[in-house]
């Protein structure tokens, strides 16, 4: 893979205005370039890690690039100005690749869906992918348990639980308490159990706060052997017994008869999509409330509405906002400021999620340990909740990542909170932060943001004037700083001759997409 050519500086020979504006409109005709940096063990010859942005070759087919998307640990996505979806990293079963979607190259080449209409969204998870068509149907593939299976889901109000059954009859029922009364085969699960629970390897100190001494390979490694030991056997005796596979056909989601969703977002192993109308669906993995469905929910095999405006859930919410945090509030927040009427973005992390109303409220649910939905505590939260410090402040944009959430403002500005180990939250610190924190870095100083990502343990931002910021984990040369030392404080990524448009944070790499700076 190229590394990033520099400007030159003019000089020498030769062909004149004319020729000088031929560059240009050629440069007009390519349109944005694609960048990469970071861990695709598949996109290099050597396997290493690139430290730095380089330049990815145009698609063979001379599709234009329009939208990146992260991708999960091993490859990455992103969609042509046609509507294509193109992939590309790993060949083997490094990363989730194998089981999430089919081999990869090391250029990007067309990922072929079942449909003939363009995409225009997608996003790609630990485990599973998804993709959302010009008509609004969504195509998910990956992981078993993160494929929609027409499974039944019903609401037992009376005792807060939720029941699904499948075809054989097998039950799954968790309560609140999290008290299985049946199990399913869902149960069985790869998803990095280590990573996402206080365990013996993981030491607290303050708000739930993990020592750099915990391998960083925690996520991976119990899951990793488990997918190589089943590719291997796979491919040695060509059997596919059911118990054992873990991955699933690529699926068309029927969310609801009528509804046309305009967004996906993908987390470890659940799924959230957002409809026309400002609707919130989600799937998949549930046990630490992420789906939002006020229960732990093991596994929800079939789109699930997500209440997030139930006018008891705001007055309940709205007299909470007044109670904590009060001197960061606004009193008419409290009293007279409906916080929306619908959704308008969604993310997906580890296992939270976080989204945005229409009147910029933040509202988060899920796994809350490391403080990642910003409510002033470590507790999970099984519904919809209003991030209250936020009270005031029109959120425009949020990312989430492993353990961390990002948003920021209408005015530019960014805020951080949850796990903070590596430095992700770009606060100049590695303390977790269970409520929303300004980063007031010097290099951000006039600077308006306009778009978040967050990878595994990597946060990045793009401003409006065309500069891309990173910070925290940097292991594999996630930020693009030219090194892999860790950052808890904002770098610009250096882009020289280059007005960056677009970036989006796989879980061990970064993707961007930037523009000449004299391109008109």
């Amino acid at each position: 893979m190229a590394e990033q050519e520099e400007e030159g500086d003019g000089g020498g020979g030769g062909g004149g205005e004319g020729e000088e504006k031929g560059e240009k409109q050629k440069k007009k005709k390519q349109g944005p370039q694609l960048f990469m940096w970071g861990f695709l063990p598949g996109a290099s010859v050597e396997r290493a890690p690139l430290l730095s942005p380089s330049l990815v070759p145009s698609p063979t087919s001379g599709d234009v690039l329009k939208d990146v998307c992260g991708g999960g640990c091993g490859f990455a996505m992103a969609i042509s100005e046609s509507g294509k979806l193109f992939t590309w990293g790993s060949t083997d079963d490094m990363g989730q690749s194998h089981v999430t979607s089919g081999g990869h190259v090391e250029l990007p080449e067309q990922f072929h869906l079942p449909t003939d209409v363009p995409i225009v969204k997608a996003a790609a998870g630990w485990a599973h992918c998804a993709s959302v068509t010009e008509k609004g149907e969504v195509h998910t593939w990956g992981w078993r348990e993160c494929i929609p299976s027409g499974n039944t889901v019903i609401d037992s109000a009376a005792t807060g639980a939720f029941r699904l059954e499948d075809g054989d009859g097998r039950l799954t029922c968790q309560s609140d308490e999290g008290n299985h009364r049946k199990c399913s085969t869902t149960d069985n699960c790869d998803y990095p159990q280590a990573s996402l629970h206080a365990s013996s390897d993981v030491s607290q100190n303050g708000a739930g706060h993990e020592s750099k001494s915990s391998s960083i390979h925690s996520d991976v490694t119990e899951g990793s052997k488990r997918r190589r030991l089943l590719y291997t056997r796979q491919t040695q005796d060509g059997t596919d017994a059911a118990e054992e596979d873990i991955s699933a056909p690529l699926s068309l989601v029927t969310v609801c008869l009528g509804t046309k969703v305009t967004m996906v977002a993908t987390g470890g192993r659940h799924t959230l999509a957002l409809s026309d109308s400002g609707q919130l669906w989600g799937w998949g993995y549930g046990g630490e409330g992420q789906l939002g469905l006020g229960s732990r929910v093991r596994s929800v095999s079939s789109p699930h509405i997500i209440t997030c405006f139930g006018a008891s859930s705001y007055q309940k919410q709205r007299l909470q906002a007044c109670s904590i945090e009060s001197s960061h509030l606004d009193e008419k927040v409290c009293t007279t400021k409906p916080y929306g009427s619908y959704i308008k973005a969604i993310a997906c992390g580890g296992r939270h999620s976080a989204v945005i109303t229409d009147a910029g409220t933040l509202l988060t649910f899920g796994w809350g340990l490391y403080g990642q939905c910003g409510q002033g505590s470590t507790d999970d939260k099984l519904s919809p909740t209003v991030v209250a410090s936020l009270g005031g402040i029109p959120v425009e944009g949020v990312g989430a990542g492993l353990w961390h959430t990002v948003c920021i403002s209408k005015d530019g500005d960014v805020y951080a909170f949850g796990g903070n180990q590596f430095g992700q939250l770009g606060i100049g610190e590695d303390q977790a932060m269970t409520l929303p924190k300004l980063l007031e870095d010097a290099i951000l100083e006039n600077k308006h943001v306009k778009i978040v990502s967050c990878g595994a343990r990597h946060s990045a931002i793009v401003t409006e004037d065309g500069k891309a910021f990173s910070w925290g984990w940097n292991k594999y040369g996630q930020l693009g700083l030219g090194d892999a030392v860790d950052r808890n404080l904002p770098l610009e990524v250096p882009f020289k001759g280059y007005l960056v448009k677009n970036i989006a944070c796989g879980w061990w790499h970064t993707l961007a997409l930037a523009e000449h700076s004299d391109h008109k």
